[in-house]
């Protein structure tokens, strides 16, 4: 397969599930190994950059917002949105200390995929019918920032999904919910990215082969464009939807994998 299409097909991936509850992480690291084209740290950080830029006129109306700084509401959702980003900075700076390196299994992602996919749907039928609150709580925010962490540590759990996931279990409404998940989700990811690109173009690890700036262009294009239709529909369905679809294709996806990393051991 050439490089021009497996690059595209890794942006189209990440422009996916950056946003959606599925974990880019985790669907980046299967299409890498079915596509058998381990991509670079650089590479998956650049095309995730380009997918968080893409959303953010999105949230015009909310980055406006957050600059009238003297007004009560905007203090208040900017002090939560820090305390969120101030958790996973803090958790995220002792992980680089310990030298944490995701996973590069199947089997992990699997299992975190279908776990996923069992508490969407244990909690939304838990909280049928609830309404949910529209304001974002203290607790949740807190809670927030600890599920980026996890997500951080466990791929396939999914950073928008376990942040979504913990928001819901503690009575946000889902479109505050998701929401809430983005707005701390883009400097959370803005901050990581400039942060890894820094030290990749810095301080390159020895032996590193020189990255193909066209193709990491190329897909970090096509991850934006993707992205922003992605988040632009999700926004619209969870007005309306639970995430009950999302858990079940969860599920779904991590049985399948469990059950290819069995046949591939048997064989």
């Amino acid at each position: 397969m050439p490089l021009w299409l497996i690059v595209i097909i890794l942006g189209f991936v990440e422009g996916v599930t950056e946003f959606i509850p599925v974990s880019s992480t985790g669907h980046l690291l299967i299409a890498e190994h079915f596509l058998r084209h381990q991509a670079s740290d650089l590479f998956n950080v650049v095309i995730q950059a380009g997918a968080v830029l893409a959303v953010l006129p999105l949230f015009t109306d909310r980055i406006a917002m957050l600059t009238r700084w003297r007004e009560p509401a905007s203090q208040a959702l900017l002090a939560k949105i820090g305390a969120a980003f101030f958790i996973t900075c803090v958790g995220g700076f002792i992980l680089e200390k310990k030298h944490f390196k995701l996973p590069e299994e199947v089997t992990p992602v699997a299992l975190a995929l279908l776990i996923g996919g069992v508490l969407f749907v244990v909690v939304e039928l838990l909280f049928r019918g609830r309404k949910g609150a529209a304001e974002i709580s203290w607790t949740v925010a807190l809670a927030v920032g600890g599920a980026q962490l996890l997500a951080a540590v466990f791929p396939g759990a999914s950073r928008s999904g376990s942040t979504i996931l913990f928001a819901l279990a503690l009575g946000a409404a889902r479109p505050a919910a998701t929401e809430f998940s983005f707005l701390v989700g883009i400097p959370t990811m803005l901050a990581a990215s400039a942060l890894k690109i820094f030290k990749a173009l810095h301080h390159p690890a020895a032996g590193t082969v020189p990255e193909n700036w066209a193709m990491l262009g190329l897909a970090a294009v096509v991850a934006a464009v993707v992205s922003f239709v992605a988040v632009k529909w999700l926004l619209r369905y969870v007005q309306s939807h639970t995430f009950i679809g999302f858990g079940l294709y969860r599920i779904a996806v991590g049985v399948l994998l469990l059950l290819f990393v069995h046949d591939t051991v048997a064989h």
